[in-house]
């Protein structure tokens, strides 16, 4: 450490949270590794998230991004670093603004407690990731780098799943209060990292409270984007969103079929048939991907609908119309769509019945503008069917 970053530090240290400066001196930083090593050197960084100068803080926040947590993955650093994020939240220079520090950080500058909000609800995300593989395939878009299974056998890295696991009830009490804050930025990064925090075995008890506190608010609620993220988390969470099915905002009513818990599963089905007959509007209704989403939200519908079907049957005239279509994508549309009709392989003992038949076509009809077949030979290799145009009219 420089003198001038020992200043620096000098001089932060004095006026940080008493739990944030008891952290920093008293945590054995050099024993902790982060992705390029010895973690002694994100001392400098900590101090630097509440410098004055918002390219200091730009540049602290993108080494929590690249060493910390990077590409999702977790390190013996990143349990000790969140809960010093967590200890700052509510520091003065938290609604200061900056700008992103990564050519790709592009939209307007946003406060540095938004920007510690969202890298808390990935490290949230990274440490929930395989801990329920159902709602991971079924429900999250958030998917680290790194396979799951391999962090169970490193003893480094499991040190520090399970670190990061453990301090989740402490994260979750430093976001809760800002589920309500005045800055829509603010809230919303909010419920992005309490999405994943909630999900946790250990954080049940809180869900009761978070859903009242946002039903209460629901009702003033002005976007559109915010009532739907907060219409999907409920959902997530396990809560019975049918009265939201009938929202007069079509975006809502799609949030809240999301599930995964539904009582009223085929209007919640139905709902997500309509948004799916539009893909093109769905896809309008938010410019960026709700907390915890990410890509086109059609994609997300339709996965919850492949889901929430108890037969392909239910979902057959829709999903063949996406086929059908020359804008379909194959790993995020036709693949999943096809393995959905085929859940078990192509059984050459059993017929194919009509839906099947119907969806096979469409793949054949649109083989030369959408690679239908071609394109997706691992598709149907993993259901069982012939890799090529050719074996699946024979088949036909």
């Amino acid at each position: 450490m420089t003198d001038e970053q020992s200043a620096c530090v000098t001089r932060i240290l004095s006026g940080l949270p008493t739990a944030a400066r008891e952290l920093l001196v008293e945590t054995d930083w050099r024993s902790l590794r982060h992705a390029y090593g010895p973690a002694e050197d994100i001392l400098v960084s900590l101090c630097s998230l509440v410098d004055e100068d918002p390219r200091v803080r730009s540049e602290a926040l993108a080494a929590l991004d690249m060493a910390v947590l990077h590409q999702g993955s977790l390190y013996t650093v990143t349990a000790p670093v969140a809960l010093f994020v967590a200890a700052i939240l509510d520091h003065p220079m938290g609604s200061a603004e900056h700008e992103g520090y990564f050519p790709w950080d592009g939209g307007p500058p946003r406060t540095l407690r938004a920007a510690l909000l969202g890298w808390l609800g990935e490290v949230a995300a990274s440490a929930a990731y395989g801990e329920d593989p159902v709602r991971d395939r079924a429900h999250w878009q958030w998917e680290p780098w790194h396979d799951a299974a391999r962090r169970e056998h490193d003893p480094d890295e499991r040190a520090a799943l399970h670190a990061c696991r453990s301090i989740r009830p402490a994260l979750y009490d430093s976001v809760e209060p800002f589920l309500s804050s005045a800055d829509a930025h603010v809230r919303e990064a909010a419920l992005g990292a309490a999405l994943p925090l909630l999900c946790a075995p250990g954080l049940t008890d809180r869900v009761p409270q978070a859903v009242a506190l946002l039903r209460a608010r629901l009702g003033t609620m002005e976007t559109r984007r915010e009532r739907a993220g907060v219409a999907r988390a409920l959902g997530v969470w396990g809560t019975d969103t049918s009265d939201l099915l009938a929202d007069s905002d079509p975006a809502v009513r799609v949030c809240a079929a999301l599930g995964p818990a539904q009582v009223d599963r085929p209007r919640a089905l139905a709902v997500l048939l309509d948004a799916l007959r539009e893909p093109r509007t769905t896809d309008s209704w938010f410019s960026e991907p709700l907390p915890g989403l990410d890509g086109r939200f059609r994609f997300t519908v339709l996965r919850s609908a492949l889901a929430l079907a108890e037969s392909f049957e239910e979902v057959a005239p829709v999903a063949v119309a996406i086929v059908a279509s020359h804008t379909s994508i194959a790993d995020f549309e036709r693949g999943p769509i096809l393995c959905r009709a085929f859940p078990g392989g192509y059984d050459p003992a059993r017929p194919l019945t009509s839906a099947q038949r119907d969806l096979l076509r469409a793949f054949v009809r649109t083989d030369g503008a959408t690679g239908g077949i071609a394109g997706n030979g691992s598709w149907f290799r993993a259901a069982g069917l012939p890799g090529d145009r050719d074996g699946v009219v024979a088949l036909l």
